[in-house]
């Protein structure tokens, strides 16, 4: 019995994520600690603004422009953010972009007291994206400088399992806080939560740029896109999931779902959106496997077939309980996908190049949603909703499966997780591409 016991031990700390890096690193215990909380009120407006949206318009086609309304300031600002991220010390731009993010929350709870025109929302959360843009990729090129590259795999799983706590957190809670007290009150419980986050990062020593930094801003654009395209496993690894986002991805048509389909309130609708964080959370605090694994190309490639098999058969529910288990599984596919690309972006990116590959990868993660949200409520204005849920899950197979025959590098991707390339040089960025 005792051996069993070992075994199933064993077995046990094999599969749950690496939490070194937690113990080892009190900078990065405390980014995670305040992150945390700020994304989970962000995640609350996540699900306020397209309820609010829906409840002055009742268009779902308004609810999907609202991912255009954010996709065209944050593709613009990223293509900038990831060489000031570089460039300048990433604390600093932190502490400047949580303090303008909660004002954005401040607008919008203002926003919410006054009764504005709906125009007014898609302003706001215009300039949100935007900020969003330098924020995300500055706070995730912070992370390997915090950790030791033994646990850089177990701090990315854990940076996406906090992430995706706060998609089950925020939503489910939001539900709730929208159906008691307004949506006043979701916009107030935002703005509260990026005291934490600011605090945790003041309390983070300087991030000061390398001296190979100091280049033009055009200049460390061009450099960081010599070396995507030079590095076409990364490459494919975007490609491959801007086919699962734009076209798989459902979140915009969830407020007309839970009013027809599943017959449920604002509590179900927090519900739907966190459904997929359920299952990403599961997955990516099980996560320890795949920092042992030399071919998470492969890993990457099979979970977005998972996805989009899952989001196909989400558009055929007809109970509100299936549509959630369906959406876990998707969760749990998205997550592994995203600890092996940002897994395989971290260790094949040298630091001095770090904020321009985040911004793009930043670019990538969320614009693809914001796209998503555009495709899927412009179909299901034209058609219904569940056809633009299936209909967007087979194009994510269809694409998925170009892209798989165009980057064969992503299937044949081999490498461990703590192989990190320390730099690079500019002749080997206008080498061949590998």
């Amino acid at each position: 019995m005792p051996s069993a016991a070992r075994r199933l031990s064993g077995a046990l700390t094999g599969v749950a994520v690496d939490v070194g890096a937690l113990r080892e690193s009190k900078p990065f215990r405390q980014l995670t600690a305040g992150q945390l909380v700020s994304l989970v009120g962000r995640q609350i407006t996540v699900v306020a603004v397209p309820y609010q949206v829906y409840r002055m318009t009742g268009s779902p086609v308004l609810v999907g422009l609202l991912g255009l309304a954010q996709v065209i300031p944050l593709i613009g600002v990223s293509l900038l953010a990831g060489g000031l991220a570089d460039r300048f010390d990433r604390r600093r731009l932190l502490l400047l972009t949580q303090a303008l993010l909660g004002l954005c929350s401040l607008a919008l709870l203002i926003g919410a007291l006054e009764h504005p025109p709906v125009v007014f929302v898609f302003a706001i959360v215009a300039v949100a994206a935007a900020i969003s843009a330098m924020d995300a990729p500055t706070r995730t090129a912070i992370v390997p400088n915090l950790v030791s590259k033994e646990r850089l795999p177990g701090a990315l799983s854990i940076n996406i399992a906090m992430f995706q706590t706060a998609l089950v957190a925020g939503p489910a809670l939001g539900g709730v806080v929208i159906a008691h007290l307004g949506l006043a009150g979701a916009y107030l419980v935002d703005v509260a939560s990026f005291t934490a986050a600011l605090l945790a990062v003041w309390l983070l020593p300087p991030q000061r740029p390398s001296a190979q930094a100091q280049e033009s801003a055009v200049a460390a654009i061009r450099r960081g896109f010599a070396f995507i395209r030079r590095r076409r496993v990364i490459l494919g690894t975007f490609v491959m999931d801007l086919c699962a986002m734009i076209f798989g991805f459902p979140r915009a048509v969830f407020p007309v779902l839970a009013a027809t389909t599943f017959a449920t309130d604002a509590q179900g609708l927090g519900y739907l959106y966190a459904a997929l964080g359920v299952g990403a959370v599961i997955a990516a605090l099980s996560s320890g496997w795949l920092s042992r694994s030399t071919r998470l190309g492969r890993v990457v490639v099979v979970a977005i077939a998972l996805w989009g098999l899952a989001i196909i058969a989400f558009g055929f529910a007809g109970a509100l309980w299936v549509g959630l288990v369906l959406l876990a599984v998707a969760g749990a596919a998205d997550a592994v996908s995203a600890v092996c690309r940002s897994t395989i972006m971290q260790t094949l990116t040298p630091d001095e190049l770090r904020g321009r590959l985040t911004a793009t990868y930043f670019m990538v993660v969320v614009g693809g949603p914001f796209l998503g949200d555009l495709e899927a409520g412009v179909v299901a204005g034209v058609t219904s909703p569940r056809i633009s849920v299936v209909s967007g899950g087979v194009l994510c197979l269809a694409g998925l499966a170009i892209a798989s025959m165009a980057f064969p590098e992503v299937w044949n991707h081999r490498a461990k997780a703590t192989d990190v390339i320390p730099a690079i040089s500019d002749d080997a960025l206008a080498g061949p591409p590998v």
